[in-house]
């Protein structure tokens, strides 16, 4: 067991409700800042107005990411005023069933002990032996939960079944490190579609572009906009006036993908485009493959792409290439302007 393994885990916390409907941050360890503390509250369904219980949500915020997992306290237990409460989880990576994972471990220690001690006994065995044991609790052990799983767990296959040919606008945004919000009124949806995405460019092996659950707060979008690219979930259908935080939008319930005109230059179509979108396609299509294989197939694709770009930088003084370098080789027009801004998002561009 590699010790960095274990210590992704930043910190471990505890939301309750109790009888009189009032949602409290009951406990932390080691701790918690009280922005983070803030986020997390507002993350939390216990604290919503919705009547809908989110057994499990996760996001990002300040580069830590966050799990929260939710229950619902079933009579007879140790916890006498406490109807529902919440296990947070922060952590450095993104792996959510990692997260889950443990945190029903967890769930079920608190309920059976009512205090947060045995909790704190778990998080640490995890943080110094990545293995929490115990009988009537289930065990947990971190070597199962490997970070390349977390990156495939999300179907490839069902993002090209809902949008097809228009699956090419989200790989060339993602390509050239565009800023993509992602709409959709019910969490789960949102979680399950956006963790996908970064998978379309297998060659940077980046989840650090997703943020799944912002919230249209100053302090959340200020932290968005750190951000040159991103995948951004909203629940808030008022995230469509926001153009100022996309460049490609897309209406998740409605299936509809829209380019921002700002972004319309940079993401303008040919050939090229049309031949990627083909190869997505009939590739996800085909029954006989996994999801991993259509990964791969992408990958393929795109490491063609970046090699033929680093060829041509290669060439070029100081291995930058330019545009009148570009216009050179007569490609045509809208590969061109591809090749040239995939330079500029890879660092090949001399300005």
């Amino acid at each position: 067991m590699a010790a960095t393994e274990t210590q992704l885990m930043l910190s471990v916390g505890l939301i309750e409700k109790d009888v009189n409907g009032d949602t409290l941050w009951v406990w932390c360890y080691p701790s918690v800042s009280i922005e983070v503390r803030k986020i997390l509250l507002s993350k939390c369904c216990l604290t919503q107005d919705s009547r809908n219980l989110h057994t499990f949500v996760f996001g990002q915020f300040c580069r830590t990411w966050y799990y929260i997992t939710t229950v619902e306290v079933q009579e007879p237990t140790a916890l006498k005023k406490v109807t529902h409460f919440s296990i947070v989880v922060t952590a450095k990576d993104f792996n959510p069933e990692k997260y889950a994972a443990f945190s029903r471990v967890l769930c079920r220690m608190y309920i059976k002990h009512g205090s947060p001690v045995k909790m704190m006994e778990g998080y640490i065995a995890v943080l110094t032996k990545g293995i929490c044991q115990s009988d009537e609790n289930g065990s947990f052990l971190i070597k199962d939960y490997d970070i390349r799983k977390a990156y495939l767990a999300g179907s490839v296959k069902d993002v090209v079944s809902q949008f097809g040919m228009e699956t090419i606008i989200l790989y060339t945004a993602l390509m050239l490190k565009r800023r993509i919000v992602v709409h959709h009124p019910r969490i789960e949806a949102l979680l399950e579609f956006t963790r996908v995405l970064p998978a379309l460019t297998w060659h940077r092996k980046d989840w650090s572009i997703l943020h799944p659950y912002v919230h249209l707060t100053d302090i959340e979008l200020e932290d968005l906009k750190k951000c040159p690219g991103y995948v951004a979930g909203f629940v808030d259908p008022e995230v469509s006036n926001r153009l100022d935080l996309f460049d490609v939008y897309v209406n998740l319930p409605d299936s509809v993908i829209t380019v921002s005109q700002s972004a319309k230059e940079a993401m303008a179509m040919g050939k090229l485009h049309k031949d990627i979108g083909h190869l997505i396609v009939q590739s996800a299509e085909d029954g006989d493959r996994t999801d991993a294989q259509v990964i791969k197939d992408i990958s393929v694709k795109t490491k063609e792409i970046l090699a033929n770009l680093i060829a041509l930088a290669d060439e070029c003084e100081n291995s930058k290439i330019t545009l009148g370098g570009l216009k050179q080789r007569h490609f045509p027009a809208a590969t061109e302007n591809f090749l040239f801004h995939l330079a500029a998002a890879e660092q090949l561009l001399r300005i």
